[in-house]
């Protein structure tokens, strides 16, 4: 049962909830607690239980008793993330939606700052900063935010191409209901469910405007979280990539896009297939493939932008389906980095993660002992190593 609001607000949050008890509590009061006095009417959150394991349900239900604005849904079976958004989406009454993943949070000052950009620029979408943060406290500038600096009034992405590159998230943009609607996106089912939605966003686009501070604060490294949990799940990535490059292909056939989102695709799935934390060591072979499939299928006509140094070297040898090729740099890296950064995870034979999101580029390439000389990275390249 979901209590109807009396009037329209201008801003409804979506707070899709699963597996997230010792958290849900901060995240939705750092919500409620920041509207600002007067703007009551103005903002409605809306939670979604999606049929979460553990006690979530009950806290809802207990969090909205007595709160006015607080509207809870619960679904009787579990759908995922990009399902239980729909949900929430499907009673939202705001003009504007936001969607606010519930293991995160929202610094002081946010929510007054967005009502007052929604008012002034009354844009299609409204993009935010954000800040990562650690288990321990750390918190960490994410390698996209400079992309949205220096940006003022409203603009579109065939001004400000480099918006692209900024992290491909739900929750880092508020949405006007109505534009998104027009463009008929809704979430699907699985994971990377943001990919499909979110660049569509930008590149439909006629009014975008850039919030230049940090509202949003992003968990790390918390258990249960897609990009630290090893499963097969990650191949789900090329299902939804098929879904952007199809809908890029009907809705806007530039080749210029066409070729930015391939890049972004290929380093995407380079990330993946590279991190420990994401897949099994059984399946990085089977991923790989899988991606060199979707480089020989979308490799647009012109070509695209290669990016510079290690990571241009390891999309050639996507492009060729190198496997072999492949490993033997990653292994190398690993190599390298361990000998870089001295501590536990050189001294059990471990090697740190690496995840770094598309537009995030790491393109110096090892010259230790044993790893890649630039003379091994040219032969590469040329197809003279094995």
């Amino acid at each position: 049962m979901v209590n109807e609001p009396t009037h329209a607000p201008l801003l409804s949050i979506v707070v899709p909830v699963y597996g997230v008890e010792a958290y849900l509590y901060q995240c939705l009061e750092s919500i409620r607690a920041d509207i600002p006095a007067g703007e009551a009417d103005a903002v409605e959150l809306i939670a979604v239980d999606d049929a979460s394991p553990d006690g979530c349900g009950d806290m809802l239900r207990a969090y909205a008793a007595g709160r006015d604005g607080v509207r809870v849904v619960h679904l009787s079976s579990n759908v995922g993330l990009g399902l239980a958004r729909n949900a929430g989406l499907d009673v939202a009454t705001g003009r504007y939606v936001w969607f606010v993943d519930s293991d995160d949070w929202l610094p002081p000052g946010t929510i007054a700052a967005v009502l007052d950009r929604l008012r002034q620029h009354q844009p299609d979408v409204l993009m935010l900063d954000h800040l990562r943060v650690h288990e321990d406290g750390r918190r960490e500038v994410d390698a996209s935010s400079p992309l949205l600096r220096g940006i003022t009034g409203v603009t579109r992405l065939a001004d400000q191409p480099r918006l692209l590159r900024v992290q491909h998230t739900a929750w880092n943009k508020v949405v006007r209901r109505d534009f998104m609607d027009e463009l008929e996106l809704r979430f699907f089912p699985g994971w990377y469910e943001d990919i499909p939605f979110s660049h569509p966003l930008l590149i439909g686009a006629e009014k975008i405007s850039v919030l230049d501070r940090v509202c949003y604060l992003y968990r790390q490294g918390r258990q249960g979280a897609i990009t630290s949990t090893r499963s097969g799940r990650h191949f789900d990535a090329f299902a939804q990539y098929e879904r952007l490059m199809d809908w890029v292909a009907r809705k806007h056939p530039d080749e210029r896009l066409q070729a930015e989102l391939f890049e972004l695709m290929i380093s995407h799935y380079l990330v993946v297939v590279g991190n420990d934390g994401r897949l099994h060591p059984h399946l990085r072979r089977d991923f790989f493939h899988r991606a060199a499939a979707h480089y020989r299928r979308y490799l647009p006509s012109g070509g695209y932008p290669l990016p510079p140094g290690a990571t241009g070297l390891k999309h050639r040898l996507v492009g060729r389906g190198d496997w072999l090729a492949y490993s033997a740099l990653r292994q190398a890296h690993r190599v390298a980095g361990r000998l870089r950064r001295p501590g536990p995870a050189a001294a059990d034979g471990g090697s740190p993660a690496v995840d770094e999101e598309p537009g995030r580029r790491a393109d110096a390439a090892p010259t230790r002992d044993g790893a890649l000389t630039p003379e091994r990275r040219d032969a590469l390249a040329g197809g003279r190593l094995p």
